[in-house]
């Protein structure tokens, strides 16, 4: 299977084309442009520098969030565009998911962490055998300090700190969760690898979608419509 899968949940983007397991090739940025500028150049290129076709690709994936609404929405709207016109089967992979699968340790506990602003992160927890990811959270939204206190159960075995959030989460820390270890920058964000790691598992369980199905995953509300609440909630 030949997965072509991309990543645009926050400020770092990511394409990448992995064969039957086998990562041919990826391409990451993390610079302030933004991901419409971006994205489907480095999809055409990974696809030519990989001698791929869209028409070879047999599955389309992406993270599909939690993360940021807009690089989320871009990210969505651009598989949709690209699944139509040959109905491609889609992955909507959790991002959070997409960072434990993205890791290349054995064993360990696997702390996703983005942040959320406002001194809240999203957040799953994963536990590694052997590499492969068991999930031991669903998604969620919660406060750095619920984490805090949750992590603190975790003495016996690492704790990988992965993602945007996860050196903010350290620092709040403050050497109260002594098993949580920074991952390395090299790996501490979200790449389309793990994207298509993860979205190999989805096929494996009969979990794929169509364009029409693929859609955003939200933990919370946009802050505009969050704020037009607020204004409705104190005019009444």
């Amino acid at each position: 299977m030949k997965i072509l899968a991309i990543d645009t949940s926050a400020a770092p983007v990511s394409a990448a084309v992995v064969q039957d397991g086998f990562l041919l090739g990826e391409f990451f940025l993390n610079v302030k442009t933004t991901h419409s500028q971006t994205l489907m150049p480095m999809i055409e290129t990974i696809l030519s520098m990989t001698a791929s076709t869209l028409s070879e690709i047999d599955l389309l994936a992406v993270n599909a969030g939690p993360g940021s609404f807009t690089g989320i929405r871009i990210g969505v709207a651009s598989v949709k565009g690209l699944s139509l016109p040959q109905d491609k089967p889609c992955a909507a992979v959790s991002t959070l998911a997409a960072m434990a699968y993205g890791l290349p340790y054995p064993n360990g506990v696997v702390c996703a962490v983005m942040d959320a602003r406002c001194s809240q992160v999203y957040n799953a927890l994963f536990r590694l055998h052997d590499g492969q990811p068991e999930r031991l959270t669903p998604d969620r939204a919660l406060s750095i300090e619920e984490l805090c206190q949750a992590l603190q159960t975790y003495t016996n075995e690492v704790v990988y700190l992965v993602g945007d959030g996860a050196e903010l989460c350290r620092n709040a820390f403050n050497g109260r969760v002594p098993s949580a270890v920074l991952t390395p920058m090299n790996i501490r964000y979200q790449h389309a690898y793990g994207t298509a790691k993860a979205a190999e598992q989805l096929a494996a369980q009969n979990c794929l979608c169509t364009s029409d199905t693929l859609m955003p995953v939200y933990l919370r509300i946009p802050q505009a419509e969050r704020e037009r609440k607020d204004k409705k909630t104190t005019s009444t």
